[in-house]
């Protein structure tokens, strides 16, 4: 038995099931980003086909599809984190990864602009909201989820799992493109097998389903049930507690370099490559792709490596090493990337994906520990869907707009460099957490 600071007798899981709860964490998550990936993967097919053209506005209105997406995250996070703190987080969580899923196999289906017209972009659109409704409930969730299962001392090695499932579905969406472009060349895949990755999400979300229903709900959570102290109202816990809120700007401001981290580096980078390096240095898909793929590799191998130097050396060291990295390094590496060749723009971004894996790996750990059980859920999900608001849902609109204006494909260097140290500020700010007991109340 082990005692938090609100005085509630948490029994703590067994290694057997805290294996099983994070393998259920980073499956849901693989499912979670790998439907909520591929659109950034493939973005340029997608402007042709339900736009109705390949060119710039088709391209800026497609990613106007990826921002609306995030304007959608803070509904779901509102609602999701409510739900989740008053009724537990295992069953709504199922739910969510349904959802998306559904959504995403139905955007595989969408009749082509050519076909319906306008209907084509409007469905898009509505079908992109329902997804950044549940991606906006899941992140918390599943980080609060794992983290309430694991042990102290490897809490942050346990949850890191949920991040490696991420970049693994991201991985597998490229593989899966690749793949396809390689088999069936870039016509066919422009005009039909681009459905094929999001047709997958259905069986993806399927078994996804299955391991998350498998499981009870947390501890931590179950202690709070079994007191009947469980919050009757989160929402307004969260907002009338100076703490609770001066956290929740926490949450706000350390995450920013996530954005570029993860929606630049990742998701947006085979787009980037494809059409923003100017004519001579544009690389084809296929080797977009790649260039990507090598990057993920090199992050999922380094994230547990991070995860686990962070429950030794603590949270506060390697997300502040992680951040002047990135400030370091983002220079020179775009630079490397613009040259348009495959072997410097391979090595740059593997040394950016190391640089930002301290970050990634650590993050959504210190978020966790930031709040009580009673309020995890909602409080997290709101500070962090604001944040990925503002510093990664524009990112791939605001960076196509202003390479397009300025002519300058350096533009997402300095994102990355000026977030990077909006991160290493906030991280002064806070209060070590390594392998303390999570707070219930």
């Amino acid at each position: 038995m082990e005692l938090n600071t609100a005085a509630i007798k948490v029994v703590t899981a067994d290694g057997k099931v805290v294996r099983r709860a994070t393998v259920a964490g980073a499956m849901g998550s693989f499912v979670e980003w790998y439907d909520y990936g591929i659109y950034g993967l493939l973005t340029t097919y997608i402007a042709v086909n339900m736009m109705g053209s390949k060119d710039l506005g088709s391209l800026f209105l497609t990613n106007v599809g990826f921002l609306v997406s995030f304007l959608a995250r803070p509904f779901g996070s509102v609602i999701c984190g409510y739900l989740g703190d008053k009724m537990g987080r295992k069953n709504l969580l199922a739910f969510l990864l349904l959802m998306i899923s559904g959504a995403t196999a139905a955007i595989g289906l969408i009749p082509s602009h050519q076909v319906i017209g306008v209907a084509a972009p409007v469905l898009l659109i509505a079908l992109r909201v329902l997804q950044g409704f549940s991606a906006g409930g899941e992140v918390a969730g599943a980080m609060a989820f794992v983290g309430e299962y694991a042990h102290n001392k490897t809490r942050n090695f346990a949850m890191s799992f949920i991040a490696v499932g991420s970049f693994a579905a991201l991985f597998f969406g490229s593989a899966v493109s690749a793949g396809l472009i390689t088999v069936l060349g870039d016509a066919t895949m422009g005009a039909w097998a681009w459905r094929v990755p999001f047709l997958l999400a259905v069986p993806l979300g399927l078994i996804g389903f299955y391991i998350r229903t498998r499981l009870e709900d947390t501890p931590h959570f179950a202690a709070l049930r079994e007191r009947n102290t469980v919050e009757s109202n989160p929402l307004r816990a969260v907002f009338t507690s100076r703490r609770h809120i001066s956290a929740i700007v926490l949450t706000i401001f350390l995450p920013a370099l996530n954005g570029p981290g993860y929606y630049l580096l990742f998701a947006y980078m085979p787009t980037y490559l494809k059409t923003s390096l100017g004519r001579d240095h544009n690389f084809s898909m296929l080797q977009a792709l790649i260039v990507t793929a090598c990057s993920l590799v090199a992050i999922i191998i380094a994230i547990p490596l991070m995860a686990r130097l962070s429950d030794r050396i603590g949270r506060k060291p390697v997300l502040a090493i992680s951040s002047i990295a990135m400030a370091a390094v983002s220079f020179p590496m775009f630079a490397l990337i613009t040259t348009g060749n495959m072997g410097p723009a391979c090595l740059a971004t593997v040394v950016l994906a190391i640089a930002f894996s301290g970050h990634a790996a650590v993050v959504h750990t210190v978020l966790t520990e930031l709040f009580p059980t009673s309020v995890r859920y909602s409080a997290y999900s709101i500070g962090f869907s604001i944040s990925t608001i503002i510093f990664g849902g524009s990112a791939p609109l605001v960076m196509t707009e202003i390479i397009k204006a300025t002519g300058n494909p350096m533009v997402p260097a300095y994102a990355s460099i000026i977030t990077a140290l909006i991160t290493l500020a906030t991280v002064f700010l806070l209060k070590e957490t390594k392998g303390q007991e999570l707070r219930s109340a």
